[in-house]
């Protein structure tokens, strides 16, 4: 797919400007989550709350000047438990811990998965509807990562789970490309912990599943761990887009890149999204430069990103570090 224009909004065509997805949490959006946590009242009527949050995180992207935005995953306490709580056959789990002091409630499969309604449609269309005609991306957590952080009581194994709930993440795809979505992410972290090429072949086969005949851009978000042992597993997965971390990882892989002729488009990560540092204008052209002197992908198949979510960095860091980031690729669009 080439240059999407939406409403009236043209993605530029060198170097887009695009986010991973999560924002830092805005205050009506806290007070949503506190409440519900508390059983004082539902996610329905407080989304009066929630709205206030999305239209905040999206002018924030706007002003910085990035191109594809997201909703900020504002009513997304957890990127696993928010879907699990809401496709029937899972159950809360026990807290478990992910890293640090960071923890969070691993839910068990107890029944066959069930997709019932629109998960996130909501939110895609609140973000869109001030969104000053940018386009907006679908973000889901992908089958393979919903099972690796969920215990599993019902299916034979692992595989079997993977695609039972590939079929039912299709759905909300479905839906969101019928309100009108035309970038669609799936976000697979736990993709590099399982670097073997049958675990890649079931994620391909799950991929195959969730956006065959899919009419958007397919997008697969991958970050934590050692990328570079599946990269060359992945290479000839069913999507136009691969979303990667390099800044945290002092741009390890982009030799392997080379090496192994990547060649579909790519999510550049250039923000380290674990550092309160705000990276500087120049040093993001820098960065941009290290990719382009590999000579393997042009500008219009590079989008320019952080390395993942923002949700863990101060509101104001995370709004600076994508507005020199923005400014970094209009300059970088000049040079090359």
């Amino acid at each position: 797919m080439g240059v999407m224009r939406v409403a009236g909004y043209e993605v530029p065509r060198k170097f887009p400007t695009t986010v991973v997805g999560s924002y830092p949490k805005l205050p009506p959006a806290k007070r949503a989550l506190r409440s519900i946590r508390k059983g004082e009242t539902s996610w329905n009527s407080v989304y009066d709350l929630f709205e206030d949050a999305i239209r905040g995180v999206v002018e924030d992207q706007i002003s910085a000047g990035i191109d594809i935005i997201s909703d900020g995953e504002q009513t997304r306490e957890d990127m696993v438990v928010f879907f699990a709580e809401r496709v029937k056959g899972y159950v809360p789990g026990e807290w478990v811990k992910i890293f640090d002091n960071v923890y969070f409630r691993k839910p068990i499969i107890v029944s066959q998965v069930e997709w019932i309604d629109a998960l996130t449609v909501r939110d895609w269309r609140t973000a869109s509807k001030y969104s000053e005609g940018r386009p907006v991306k679908g973000i889901l957590t992908g089958p393979y990562t919903m099972i690796e952080w969920s215990f599993d009581l019902y299916y034979r194994d692992r595989y079997e789970a993977i695609i039972a709930l590939a079929r039912e993440i299709r759905k909300e795809i479905d839906a969101l490309v019928a309100a009108g979505a035309r970038y669609i992410q799936v976000d697979e972290p736990a993709l590099s912990t399982r670097p073997w090429r049958e675990e890649a072949e079931i994620a391909k086969e799950a991929l195959k599943i969730l956006f065959s005949g899919v009419d958007a851009k397919k997008i697969v978000h991958i970050c934590f761990g050692r990328v570079e042992d599946i990269l060359p597993y992945i290479l000839d997965f069913p999507i136009d887009h691969f979303d990667l971390e390099f800044k945290n990882s002092n741009f390890r892989l982009l030799p392997y890149l080379k090496e192994y002729g990547y060649n579909k488009e790519l999510g550049y990560g250039v923000i380290d999204v674990h550092s309160t540092q705000v990276e500087s204008v120049e040093e993001i052209l820098a960065d941009i430069e290290r990719l382009m002197k590999l000579g393997i992908l042009s500008p219009e198949k590079i989008y320019v990103d952080p390395d993942c979510g923002l949700k863990r960095l101060p509101r104001d860091i995370a709004k600076a570090k994508l507005k020199n980031m923005a400014e970094a690729a209009r300059i970088a669009r000049d040079q090359w």
